[in-house]
């Protein structure tokens, strides 16, 4: 069983360290620059965005994983550091070597993530007084929080501690992402803590379960990005018999449920958004057919739009389910809106649009379900309308 930290975060997890400055990579002044750094050598499972454009600090991370083992990650916001050709590999190789200087530690054990605006030079005058500037300590974890956020409102960042039998452990996360984002990994970097002795191949397992069980079932807009990394650190500090995929099921029940939450977290900061929109497909064929129906209620615009003018319009829901190709028979569908059926065995069955109205308008989550009613599988995707204001955000998000 697992329980939430109070105020918890990436260095809730004994051995992990972070800290934060405001470099000037942004032109408001608020924290742009983090590391995050443990006292020992971790062993590292790691995710990397679809997007056949990757920006310098995935390529340079993907390197530095060749053994699967990290010690410290730099991250900076404001500037994503990609489609630079190499001036932008060559900054990224600079800020690790500076990292690596700081923290004494070998440069390939250093990982590096940016975030921001595409095409952009990182300004590396400002960035090197900045990595030496940084202060890491035990309480640095929500500054790392803050220090990733982009078009972010709020931080996001978690962790929780896990009793197993005679020993317990903790997993600590941080993300950040409110636009560009939609399954297979969002516009987004999530870094992720744990103490727990992990098997090198079932902790890449774990994590690729977790992604695949939360930042993959969740849709603001239908971007993805160049930059989309999520990191699992695990130390092994907490001396617990080692996890693999035979005695796995407690740590990977853990491991969802920290990514799941802060999954959610980033669609409720979804930019412009007014909805938190919950879709569970139920009697799907399989687990693939229940996610990907899920998936495309999620990412349709015209669902979104509906959802924005509190609109009970289950057509859209229907024509979203019948744009994917899993397996389905129209008079076996049922759609309900925030638990009123509204449609039923293939057919519009007769409910109060207007009372449904006011309930839609009267809640900031919308809950759709639909059952397919031809299997036994289900899954919950997660996404936000689209409103003026998310129009407004990115006119003017912009070189």
């Amino acid at each position: 069983m697992y329980n939430l930290l109070k105020s918890g975060n990436i260095t809730s997890v004994p051995g992990f360290f972070a800290g934060a400055v405001y470099a000037g990579i942004k032109t408001e002044n608020n924290l742009d620059l983090a590391i995050l750094y443990c006292e020992t050598l971790c062993n590292v499972a790691a995710v990397f965005t679809t997007n056949q454009i990757k920006a310098a600090p995935v390529i340079l991370s993907r390197k530095h994983l060749s053994n699967n083992m990290a010690q410290a990650i730099v991250v900076n916001s404001g500037c994503a550091n990609a489609c630079l050709a190499e001036q932008g590999l060559a900054d990224a190789t600079e800020m690790a070597n500076l990292t690596a200087e700081k923290l004494s530690i070998k440069v390939e054990d250093v990982l590096v993530a940016s975030t921001g605006l595409i095409g952009s030079p990182l300004p590396m005058n400002k960035i090197q007084s900045g990595i030496r500037d940084i202060a890491i300590d035990k309480d640095g974890g929500h500054q790392l929080a803050m220090a990733i956020m982009t078009t972010d409102n709020n931080p996001k960042e978690i962790a929780i501690e896990v009793n197993e039998g005679d020993f317990k452990y903790r997993i600590g996360g941080v993300t950040k992402g409110s636009g560009m984002i939609h399954p297979n990994m969002a516009t987004m970097l999530c870094f992720i803590s744990t103490d727990a002795v992990v098997d090198k191949d079932f902790l890449q397992i774990a994590l690729n379960n977790a992604v695949a069980n939360s930042f993959n079932l969740i849709d603001v807009d239908g971007d993805t990005s160049t930059n989309d990394s999520v990191f699992l650190l695990s130390s092994g500090s907490a001396n617990n018999k080692c996890i693999d995929s035979a005695s796995g099921k407690e740590f990977q029940n853990a491991l969802n449920e920290v990514c799941i939450q802060l999954a959610k977290l980033m669609v409720h900061d979804a930019e412009g958004v007014t909805k938190f929109i919950e879709v569970t497909v139920k009697e799907a064929v399989s687990l693939a057919d229940a996610q990907n129906a899920a998936r495309a209620i999620c990412s349709s615009s015209l669902v979104k739009t509906a959802a924005y003018g509190n609109d009970p319009n289950w057509g859209r829901i229907l024509v979203a389910i019948g744009m994917t190709k899993i397996k389905l028979l129209e008079s076996s569908i049922d759609i309900y809106i925030d638990d009123i059926c509204v449609f039923k065995q293939g057919q519009p069955t007769a409910f109060d649009k207007e009372y449904l109205r006011v309930i839609m308008s009267n809640n900031e989550d919308l809950r759709i379900v639909v059952c397919l009613n031809v299997g036994a599988e289900e899954a919950t995707a997660w996404g936000s309308d689209l409103s003026e204001e998310y129009v407004r955000i990115n006119s003017a998000y912009s070189t």
